[in-house]
């Protein structure tokens, strides 16, 4: 039954004869999943991808709603969608994802040239709008269901996304997500298994795993399929085909010894763990609300760096969040030169709609002091990471290869196990497994040239 949630009737309203598709997408590795299953489940029903939006009989757009830049970025690209809408009143606008899901009935209201709105666990009901007569524009927000049980299109044959879990059960002050995906649901590892198992006859040799929490995974299944992640883990390890294994995001409350010793033990499960920090101060965590303490994140660090030595770890940053004082701050950045990141995403806090945080009215920190944080915050990143990245020169890393490289089309692209940027010389091709002599590194790339006489593997 449809959500009863609708803009102004649309009398002239007709499915197009030529249909044709533009998907703008917005946010993180899950929302990429969810569109890779929107152009499956597009082109399942004859719709082709095209370049352009004006080139499109149905324009959508999958959104952000984490980052206010996200949701401005969005905006400005609905103005176009806007236009086109008026040149051709028969081109459908669709909007999906989070963003979405956090206004409801208000993208009508705000936008009422959209066609179609639909929250992250409705992706399916896209089809239905699409195939079905409907003369009024439609809305669904109802938590229903996982997108992995949709066709895919894939951005790189031999790379996938897998879901095994949406939603979240933790209740960050800063964090929108629960409101915009719902409680926890894990996926039966059944038939996940049965998913990677087919990507992997399918050319698939990378896969990452997706979740709000993957650590958590499986604490909500029924006794006859509750699985650990760990456990999880070790299935797709055996499945034969699958050479790479990666996974995001962790929580450092879940950070368990035995994800951390699978990192050591599995052979495709890649030597990188992006653990989310936030704040290095302990005051700040618990007003974030995020259940674990500097000491703790410290202790999972340690636990990783026994284990498994040689792994790159990468986290999240938030700079500015309401009562950080410079001590505050001072404790990220003592954090920061401790642990010696690999990479970072920092952010400068900005108030979500809906969230705690957004109610917070003392202890605001002023946007120059934020800006100012965040550019000491990067300096130090950035030379913890090339730092750290120096460990990799003189060694012959095993490159994915992805494609040329974007800054010299005579090179080639790839990514090592640590999840690396390498631009290199070589003659591998995109799927393959080479190995690649590096033989110089900045905080953020790798570069070398292949090591033909040391072939990791062939497509």
């Amino acid at each position: 039954m449809r959500n009863p949630l609708r803009a102004a009737i649309r009398p002239n309203f007709q499915h197009p004869a030529m249909k044709s598709y533009h998907l703008t997408t917005f946010g993180c590795q899950m929302n990429e999943h969810d569109s890779e299953r929107m152009k499956g489940m597009l082109e399942s029903l004859g719709y082709r991808e095209v370049a352009a939006r004006d080139e499109a009989d149905l324009i959508l757009f999958n959104t952000c709603s984490i980052r206010e830049s996200a949701d401005n970025r969005f905006v400005a690209h609905l103005g176009e969608a806007k236009r086109l809408k008026g040149e051709d009143p028969a081109r459908i606008v669709g909007v999906g994802g989070c963003w979405s899901q956090s206004m409801k009935e208000r993208v009508f209201e705000r936008f009422p040239f959209v066609d179609v709105a639909f929250g992250p666990g409705q992706i399916p009901k896209l089809a239905e709008f699409l195939t079905s007569d409907s003369l009024t524009a439609q809305g669904y927000f109802e938590f229903e269901g996982f997108s992995g049980h949709l066709p895919m299109k894939r951005a790189r044959e031999f790379q996938g996304w897998v879901q095994i879990s949406v939603g979240c059960n933790c209740n960050c002050a800063y964090c929108i997500v629960p409101s915009t995906r719902g409680r926890e649901a894990s996926r039966p590892p059944g038939e996940l298994m049965i998913e990677i198992e087919g990507l992997a006859a399918d050319g698939v040799r990378e896969v990452t795993l997706l979740g709000q929490n993957v650590n958590s995974y499986g604490r909500d299944l029924p006794p006859e399929e509750k699985t650990t992640f760990a456990h999880l883990l070790a299935m797709v390890d055996a499945v034969e085909g699958i050479d790479r294994i990666r996974y995001t995001s962790p929580h450092p409350k879940d950070m368990r010894e035995d994800v951390v010793r699978a990192h050591a033990e599995l052979d495709a499960l890649c030597e990188h763990i992006h653990l989310p920090l936030q704040s290095g101060s302990t005051p700040i965590l618990k007003a974030m609300r995020r259940t674990y303490d500097r000491e703790r994140y410290l202790d999972r660090v340690a636990l990783i760096r026994e284990h498994v030595p040689d792994c790159a770890l990468t986290t999240d940053i938030i700079v500015g969040f309401p009562g950080e004082s410079e001590e505050d701050f001072r404790l990220t950045l003592d954090v920061c030169e401790q642990v010696g990141y690999d990479g970072a995403f920092t952010f400068v806090f900005s108030p979500r709609r809906g969230t705690e945080a957004a109610l917070i009215t003392e202890g605001l920190v002023p946007h120059e002091v934020k800006i100012e944080r965040m550019q000491r915050l990067v300096e130090v990143v950035q030379r913890r990471a090339h730092e750290r990245a120096q460990r990799f020169v003189g060694r012959t890393l095993e490159v994915l290869v992805e494609g040329t490289s974007r800054t010299d089309p005579s090179r080639l692209r790839g990514r090592t196990r640590h999840n690396k940027a390498v631009n290199f010389t070589g003659l591998g091709q995109p799927g393959e497994l080479v190995m690649v002599e590096i033989d110089r590194a900045s905080s953020q790339t790798l570069s070398g040239s292949e090591s033909l006489l040391a072939r990791a593997g062939a497509a």
